[in-house]
């Protein structure tokens, strides 16, 4: 496909190629030496003023939003995706003219299983400036619902919700057309942007009251030598929407793009309100650090349900031996919330109930504060912590308290919480619980700290 780029106005053509499993989705600069690739994952984004531009090096690409939407919509998880200039043809402003070549070319099934990043628990971004707000909430299926609120009489409030993306995108969501307020067209001329724009690829709404000899004056500023008329439905040039709220379904289908860059496919229940690219992007950044805390968490990761690190797993992680590992299982990762949920069994076998007490056996109070710190030093591992080269010491405990005896036949569950983590000292909050009664809770520091001969 070929044809001018919405915001740089630059001439590309733009070539789907197919890609390897697990390759990504990746635009490549055949334009320039090398033919570099960038990866379209969020950690790429250089940009994000009215569009999307992510970068390698100094190779950039523009506006890659519409693009990737059509390729999540299509059930695309790899495709190079090769142009002749920095900035994919604008086609009429929508994701159809790129759901069409897709459709055109065919589609492969290929072996590995797809990636995905599955929202266990609520994450959520807010901008209270701007009143956004999206939402990730745990669902089977991937579902996605906007709400827009421009507060001007030519727009309004719209709202829209995908709800089967096989079935609802290429019809529903794929036609709709990019959009702008024209008297937004001078200050984003100003800043470089929309220099491909023009009436038959994006939808301007008139808000602002001109004459007809205005209008012109204006749009030939921009380059803009068609005729044009204000109209009388709202829309320049009286142009027909597809949707009466095409805007918001445009609105989601920048956000489907946006969260592409997550790098895998999302499983979970989105609310956004009042959506933008610099929003989406926040969104997507949080979501993609959850996926690699999932990813750390599954090389360890036992075929057993319930658990998340069996004994095993958890011996890998932990420098402590018999007879003093006191985690038996991890259950639990809250990566949103930087928490951890372990257990430690009571077992009369262990060798402090010797002396700890000769006929009335107990569970020492330090011995718990320490199984609770081997379950936060199982969460440092996931912050980035290196247990193959890296220890973390005690350095204070303060206010524990301790409620009630453990006793041999006990099972204590531990809830451990990050609560900072900076300069290689961690501060921790623990509780521990027997049968759901709080038995003890403190609060501890550790340093982290290399291994000798590390």
């Amino acid at each position: 496909m070929s044809g001018v780029g919405l915001h740089t106005g630059n001439i590309t053509t733009m070539t789907f190629k197919p890609a390897a499993e697990n390759s990504g989705y990746r635009f490549l600069r055949a334009d320039l030496e090398g033919s570099p690739e960038i990866i379209a994952i969020v950690d790429n984004v250089v940009d994000n003023e009215r569009g999307t531009t992510i970068a390698n090096g100094d190779a950039r690409v523009h506006t890659v939003e519409h693009v990737l939407a059509a390729m999540v919509g299509m059930g695309i998880d790899n495709c190079t995706i090769e142009l002749t200039n920095n900035e994919p043809p604008v086609g009429d402003g929508s994701s159809l003219p790129y759901v069409e070549m897709i459709q055109k070319a065919g589609v492969i099934e290929q072996d590995a299983e797809r990636q995905e990043v599955i929202v266990e628990d609520t994450v959520r971004y807010l901008d209270e400036s701007r009143g956004t707000e999206i939402v990730a909430l745990p669902n089977d299926e991937y579902r996605v619902t906007v709400m827009v609120d421009y507060k001007n009489p030519a727009l309004g409030s719209q709202h829209t919700g995908l709800f089967n993306l096989e079935r609802e995108f290429v019809s529903e969501f794929a036609p709709a057309r990019t959009f702008c307020f024209l008297n937004e067209l001078e200050t984003l001329w100003k800043q470089g942007l929309i220099r491909g724009g023009n009436l038959e690829n994006a939808i301007v709404i008139v808000d602002t009251e001109m004459t007809t000899d205005e209008l012109a004056e204006k749009l030939n500023k921009f380059g803009i030598m068609e005729n044009a008329v204000l109209g009388s439905n709202g829309i320049l040039n009286d142009r027909l929407l597809r949707f009466k709220n095409e805007p918001a379904r445009h609105k989601l289908l920048d956000m489907i793009g946006d969260l592409a860059l997550i790098g895998v496919r999302i499983r979970a229940q989105v609310l956004a309100a009042r959506p933008g690219h610099a929003s989406n992007i926040e969104f997507a950044r949080k979501v993609r650090k959850l996926y690699e805390q999932q990813q750390k968490v599954r090389r360890y990761m036992p075929h057993t349900e319930g658990v998340v690190y069996d004994i095993q797993q958890i011996l890998q992680l932990m420098p402590h031996r018999y007879p003093f590992l006191l985690v038996d299982r991890i259950t639990k990762i809250d990566v949103e919330h930087n928490k951890i949920f372990g257990l430690k069994n009571v077992t009369a076998n262990e060798p402090q109930f010797m002396g700890h007490f000769p006929g009335r056996p107990l569970f020492p109070g330090m011995l718990i504060l320490e199984a609770m710190a081997q379950t936060g030093c199982i969460l440092l591992t996931l912050k980035g912590v290196d247990a193959k080269t890296k220890i973390a010491l005690f350095t204070s405990v303060t206010n524990a308290k301790f409620r009630r005896a453990v006793k041999p036949g006990d099972q204590l569950v531990m809830e451990l919480e990050l609560v900072r983590f900076r300069f290689n000292i961690a501060q921790l909050h623990g509780k521990a619980y027997v049968d759901g009664q709080l038995v003890a809770e403190s609060e501890m520091s550790a340093a982290v700290v290399d291994r000798e001969g590390s």
